[in-house]
């Protein structure tokens, strides 16, 4: 059978891209072995690849290649960069890591994150890494992209666990005696309207939910407040959604939607109401409009105390 350059082009040009170094060697040594004699010449010429792999490929075959997982012979291919470059991954650890990489007050040293800049920095001491190169020895070594953890709390206040002891026996004496007790918070507010929100959801192939381009208020539809009123006697949550702005009346306003709802259905004996919040926003233990509030809350028929349950703030109580 006779067979055209031409095909063998073709055949050799739609294998060999699917094939690893080691299979595209053998292939054509064994294409070589079938043309006989001008084969290297003629497959070298037809598939691109050096005359001397054509010959190498062909040795093999004759030889007998074996069936193995390994592209090359043990001990070939080149060698670690961290071996030819000693002193190379010492380099890069000092610029990322806070425990050795040397004088603190050299702005350089703290602020280096980026494998390019990592990359431009060890190349300045004469070594040679290219950013992959810098992305794959930190990921050999342990090192990972990761967001700040906010964990560090700074100076803690000396009265910092009295206050949480006294608020836990506030607590623990309303739920004795069978009064309420719950914890008060603005939660995320959320755009209204046509906007992308995280995460993903399985739609028809290049069809995705449209969304509007820029996420900007909608003049009309403005943002949902979530007002979270939670009951520790229970268990349970109550959320209540604004539209407008997160104000003192609103977050008393869910309270007190909270209380004609469930409230004095769970707590039809209750004589009071304590109420802990983190004294930011609308429930601030410094504003005014929180307290007015809640004073009228409380001449509709409950007693409510306010405990601020942020360390180092004032414990306001009485009947109000």
């Amino acid at each position: 059978m006779n067979i055209t350059d031409e095909a063998l082009k073709e055949c050799l040009g739609t294998v060999l891209p699917h094939l690893n170094e080691r299979q595209r060697r053998l292939c054509a040594g064994a294409v070589v072995e079938m043309i006989g004699h001008g084969g290297r010449t003629k497959v070298a010429a037809l598939t691109g690849m050096s005359r001397a792999t054509v010959i190498k490929g062909a040795e093999e075959i004759v030889a007998g290649a074996e069936v193995t997982d390994r592209i090359r012979e043990e001990g070939a291919g080149d060698k670690p960069a961290v071996e030819k470059q000693p002193g190379l991954w010492e380099a890069i650890e000092k610029l990322v890591s806070p425990t050795t990489r040397g004088h603190p007050m050299l702005p350089l040293l703290w602020t280096l994150k980026s494998t390019y800049e990592l990359s431009r920095e060890v190349k300045a001491q004469g070594f040679v890494a290219s950013a992959e190169l810098v992305r794959r020895l930190l990921a050999q070594n342990g090192y990972s992209l990761q967001a700040p953890s906010k964990q560090a709390e700074g100076a803690t206040n000396p009265d910092r666990n009295g206050q949480f002891r006294y608020l836990g026996g506030l607590v623990d004496a309303f739920l004795g005696s069978g009064d309420p007790v719950v914890s008060v918070d603005t939660k995320k507010k959320e755009l209204l309207g046509n906007k992308s929100n995280g995460g993903t959801e399985y739609q028809p192939k290049r069809d995705p939910v449209r969304t509007d381009v820029h996420d900007f208020p909608d003049p009309l539809l403005g943002k949902a407040i979530p007002y979270g009123v939670y009951d520790v006697t229970n268990n349970e949550g109550w959320v209540s959604v604004g539209d407008t702005a997160d104000t003192s009346e609103f977050a008393v306003a869910a309270i007190g939607k909270w209380w004609d709802t469930l409230g004095k259905h769970r707590f039809p004996n209750a004589t009071r109401l304590l109420i802990t919040a983190d004294c930011g926003g609308s429930n601030g233990y410094r504003v005014r409009a929180w307290k007015w509030h809640l004073a009228r809350l409380a001449e509709d028929g409950c007693r409510v105390d306010l405990s601020d349950d942020y360390p180092g703030r004032a414990h306001h109580r009485g009947r109000l």
